[in-house]
């Protein structure tokens, strides 16, 4: 008990003075701030105290410091990302845009010459689109968007800017099927252009070869010579380039000579053909009139 009383004797001792103190610190802060206020007497302590307190503040912000830099650095580094990504996609963009406009191009030059071919044919022509090709390589059959419907018939003869490349060989409505020149079937009557020697051109399979089986050996041919069509048998019109001869083997022991031909028309790359409607000499000449 008396321990106890002793104690809260000395914390009422304590409060009193430390109100005291309080009251002198308050005061002694207010007459410092008048002073310096009057006379700046301060300043050079106030700039003391700044140098010695900077350490302490440049430590204290190193880390805030760093982790705003390394926040900055890696905001950045996304935006560069992001915009490095955008950039690669629209260069990809312009890629494959500049590839269909190359492939426009190509498409306009192929239209401009058989356009051109088109004003050389004497015959009546229509301009048709391949659909699709025949998957099986021993077959060289395609498909045209042209049909019954566009006066399309079996038989027609089909060119490009360069020369023959097939005939349509079965019609539906809206598309027609048709055979090339190469196609191991096919065989068209041909006359070289230099002589009027007639013969027949056989498809060999292969989209860059035509054969010459029925040539003999004693025939007037030249390597170079030019194949037309003859017009017998009225499949295809006459005077249409077919090949130029390539190759001329001799055979002595055989009647005949092995002799092949190069088509004209580009049959491996052919995009749009030109379908003949073969006119009449009477029509012909009315025209011409």
């Amino acid at each position: 008990m008396a321990a106890t009383r002793t104690e809260n004797f000395h914390q009422s001792q304590r409060i009193p003075a430390l109100g005291l103190r309080f009251l002198l610190l308050a005061g002694l802060s207010i007459l410092i701030l008048i002073v310096d206020y009057r006379g700046n007497h301060l300043a050079t302590v106030r700039t003391t105290i700044g140098v010695t307190v900077y350490p302490l503040r440049v430590i204290i912000d190193a880390p805030i410091s760093m982790w705003n830099q390394l926040r900055d650095h890696s905001s950045t580094r996304n935006k560069l990302r992001i915009e490095n990504s955008l950039l690669k996609e629209e260069l990809l963009l312009t890629h494959v845009r500049m590839q269909r406009y190359s492939a426009l191009e190509a498409e306009n030059i192929r239209l401009r010459t058989m356009l051109e071919a088109r004003t050389r044919v004497k015959n009546e022509v229509g301009v048709a689109g391949i659909m699709s090709v025949s998957a099986n390589p021993f077959r060289h059959v395609l498909v045209i968007d042209k049909g019954q419907n566009e006066g399309v018939y079996d038989g027609q003869t089909m060119i490009d800017a360069d020369g023959v490349v097939g005939q349509v060989i079965a019609t539906d409505l809206f598309s027609a099927q048709a055979i090339l020149i190469s196609d191991p079937d096919h065989a068209l009557p041909v006359e070289i252009n230099r002589n009027g020697l007639r013969t027949i051109a056989v498809g060999t399979g292969e989209l860059d070869r035509l054969d010459l089986p029925l040539l003999p050996n004693n025939a007037d041919i030249r390597v170079g010579d030019l194949l037309v069509t003859s017009g017998l048998g009225g499949a295809f019109p006459a005077g249409y380039p077919v090949a130029t001869i390539d190759t001329i083997t001799l055979i002595p022991q055989e009647p005949f000579a092995s002799v092949s031909a190069k088509p004209t028309a580009k049959l491996n790359q052919v995009r749009e053909i030109m379908l003949i409607w073969s006119i009449s000499d009477e029509d012909d000449a009315e025209t011409e009139e």
